[in-house]
């Protein structure tokens, strides 16, 4: 069994993995994002793709996620592991928590969210995702979480929106109206992409930033996500570590 890791800060170090090596992979629709690095994780096997690239130069709209997953599951991974930064929509979720996340809502426009272009005659495929995030997979997530003692939340509800321009207070505001707990531009449509190509997938996120429904600090920047996230980079990688132990 492989286990694909998309993410994230600290994902391209080669010294997660043992052995590592990197493998160019097609897809009927086009190249993903990054190279893919293999190797072994605490006896696993294990790949890893970098989603928007290894240089961060793929925008949240562009970043091909349809041949990210089919990438991964065409080498061969059962199940999928997503590393992402969010924002918090909670003031109980502060900055560098992590939040295993069970729902999403999917407020992008400009995407391919589906592998079926077309249906085959007579033949629909809708895909059920009233659940999305395998609950396995959230519930390993969740037991590395307490066994560190790391500061998470169990559950928690993900919008997703286009990018890559941040909210207006408005917005955030209207999310937090929705029940969205965190948001970010990447994790509705991987998942749901990951589920229509029937691999688990599950998601750790970190909390940043407060987005800018909090008016008594400043709005999130984009240098403010990038320090929290490697302030607690080591958190995630302890946490993915711990996981695929397991799996």
């Amino acid at each position: 069994m492989k286990i694909g890791i998309i993410g994230g800060s600290g994902l391209d170090d080669p010294n997660i993995l043992e052995n590592p090596s990197d493998i160019e992979v097609d897809t009927p629709y086009g190249a993903p994002n990054s190279t893919l690095r293999q190797g072994r994780i605490a006896g696993k096997d294990v790949v890893l793709l970098a989603r928007h690239g290894r240089s961060h130069t793929a925008t949240p709209t562009h970043v091909n996620y349809r041949a990210n997953i089919h990438a991964l599951r065409a080498v061969g991974c059962a199940a999928v592991i997503s590393t992402t930064a969010v924002g918090s929509l909670r003031a109980e979720i502060g900055r560098g928590d992590l939040v295993i996340l069970d729902q999403f809502i999917d407020f992008t426009r400009r995407r391919a969210l589906t592998f079926h272009d077309r249906f085959e005659p007579h033949n629909p495929a809708h895909t059920p995702m009233a659940d999305p995030f395998s609950e396995p997979l959230r519930q390993l997530l969740i037991d590395a979480c307490r066994k560190f003692g790391y500061c998470h939340h169990d559950k928690g509800t993900v919008v997703t929106i286009e990018g890559p321009r941040f909210s207006t207070r408005a917005e955030s505001n209207m999310f937090r109206a929705w029940g969205a707990d965190v948001i970010n531009m990447s994790v509705a449509t991987e998942c749901a992409l990951a589920v229509e190509a029937g691999l688990p997938y599950a998601s750790v996120a970190m909390s940043t930033d407060y987005d800018c429904w909090k008016t008594d600090e400043p709005p999130v920047s984009w240098e403010e996500i990038v320090t929290i996230f490697k302030e607690n980079a080591e958190k995630v990688t302890s946490v993915l570590i711990e996981v695929v132990g397991k799996m």
